[in-house]
């Protein structure tokens, strides 16, 4: 009888328990909405660009329905630099660390995760010498004993009931925390792969211009030499030489800076890739070598959100901040404990497994907060102005997302109508050095002609290999700045 009426009196009780163990304060997260514009940029974007007569020169064509391959950098196909961007993802120390944050993450969310699903179990052997002072205990009759050893052994469970879902929305918070890191490293994986390929686009173009402009340095050497000659015999003033040797070392003072930047930018590809500068073997790869991407996925603005590993990585901070506004919330409410330990107790060391040295405890304890001066509201305050912060840290990387996409797009336009002008003008500089070298054949032009024709041309071949560099690096940061296809098949985890 007593069993029964035990158990009809604390089913309500049971019953009261179980619902409030399913309510979970605070708000539930919902994913932003997306973008609500149909187009990157202000009118309309042509849906091609113009063509070239000169290497890299192809019309490159917008496809709205073709997805980004997850190896977009083989879009260029040039087996060399395929081969340097996976020993960059391979290698690089940077990735390391995006690597390592991602797994602290994953554990941080296992131990807090073990923690609230299990009841925490411990152990405990202890010993100590003590004194009771009678008197001080009100027992002036009683006598006196001296110092005597306590042993104890015990076992001791404890348990939080996660009665309002404090514990559930921190676990939200740290699975929040581990997409970030997730998101993170994709970002950095899809930001280390632009850089490589930037720097060899990069590399390929410095190495051009260095020979365009020795080209020029010979021919003004040349110029030079012939000025000088005209002078000594008085056919021109001494102040064509003077230009003529100014001219001569203007072009010259170029070359140390181009042989600079050249020499940097293969140290930074080293870096790139995990090795130290002095010890890189990298490969020479010319600009003849890349090829244009003619085919360029382009995803609609409302997808960007879901492929920008960057915008995902602030929704998940988002996220983050809006399940602590739940743990925040959760914490003016009452927190119930229960507690157990069983174990023995004995003066002496042979008694402490003994039958009659047995000792246990059961308990449980309720905390509601009453006064704490205004604290855990102002937190819930602080939780709730870190979520308006994360919100809008998150439209602010849409928006830069989105002008991101829309400045390349422009820029693959201007690059492409800059070599389309580049081009043309480096044909009109070569049929010019051409029809100079007919007539100085002919005796109707000096040789000083010919070389200044021949300078021009080298000058306009410099101005198109630029072009041409900035078309290829412009590819590369649409494909970046559209995601780099992380999330295709195929991509890494």
């Amino acid at each position: 009888m007593r069993a029964a009426r035990f158990s009809r009196a604390t089913l309500p009780m049971l019953v009261m328990l179980g619902a409030l163990a399913g309510c979970t304060a605070g708000p539930d997260f919902k994913a932003p909405t997306a973008p609500r514009v149909a187009s990157y940029v202000a009118g309309s974007l042509p849906a091609r660009t113009v063509s070239a007569d000169a290497p890299g020169g192809q019309v490159q064509y917008f496809v709205s329905d073709q997805r980004i391959a997850a190896q977009w950098w083989t879009l260029f196909h040039c087996a060399a630099l395929n081969k340097l961007v996976e020993q960059a993802l391979r290698d690089s120390p940077t990735l390391a660390q995006a690597q390592a944050r991602l797994h602290q993450a994953q554990q941080a969310l296992a131990a807090q995760t073990s923690a609230f699903d299990y009841p925490s179990v411990n152990g405990t052997l202890s010993t100590a010498r003590q004194q009771i002072n009678t008197r001080a205990m009100g027992l002036g009759a009683a006598p006196n004993p001296g110092p005597f050893t306590l042993y104890n052994a015990s076992v001791g469970v404890s348990y939080t009931l996660d009665l309002f879902g404090a514990q559930r929305r921190a676990l939200e918070a740290l699975r929040a925390a581990l997409d970030y890191q997730r998101f993170e490293l994709a970002a950095a994986r899809l930001t280390l792969a632009a850089n490589v390929v930037t720097a060899v686009v990069r590399e390929a173009s410095l190495r051009d211009q260095l020979r365009a402009t020795t080209t020029i340095v010979d021919a003004q050497r040349s110029q030079l030499r012939i000025t000088e000659g005209r002078h000594r015999l008085g056919a021109v003033p001494e102040l064509d030489v003077i230009a003529q040797r100014s001219q001569l070392a203007q072009t010259e003072a170029t070359l140390p800076g181009l042989r600079q930047q050249l020499a940097q930018t293969r140290h930074l590809l080293a870096v790139y890739l995990g090795v130290p500068p002095g010890a890189a073997r990298l490969p020479a790869i010319e600009l003849a070598e890349l090829h244009l991407p003619t085919r360029l996925p382009l995803a609609l603005p409302s997808e960007l959100a879901r492929q920008r590993p960057d915008i995902q990585a602030a929704e998940a901070l988002l996220h983050q901040a809006s399940a602590n506004v739940g743990v925040a919330t959760a914490s003016l409410y009452p927190h119930i404990s229960l507690s157990a330990s069983l174990g023995t107790e004995a003066t002496g060391l042979r008694d402490v497994f003994g039958p009659a040295s047995g000792v246990w405890n059961l308990g449980a304890a309720l905390t509601q907060p009453l006064f704490h001066g205004g604290e855990l509201r102002a937190r819930r305050r602080e939780a709730v102005a870190a979520y308006d912060q994360a919100a809008a840290a998150y439209r602010q990387t849409v928006l830069a997302g989105l002008q991101n996409v829309a400045d390349t797009l422009r820029a693959l336009q201007a690059d492409a109508q800059a070599l389309q002008a580049r081009a043309d003008a480096a044909a009109q500089a070569e049929r010019t050095y051409r029809i100079t070298q007919g007539q100085y054949r002919a005796g109707g032009l000096s040789y000083l002609a010919v070389l200044d024709a021949q300078q021009r041309v080298a000058q306009a071949r410099l101005a198109r290999i630029q072009a041409t560099a900035q078309r290829y690096a412009d590819s590369a940061a649409l494909l970046q700045a559209l995601g780099g296809g992380w999330w295709a098949p195929g991509a890494p985890d």
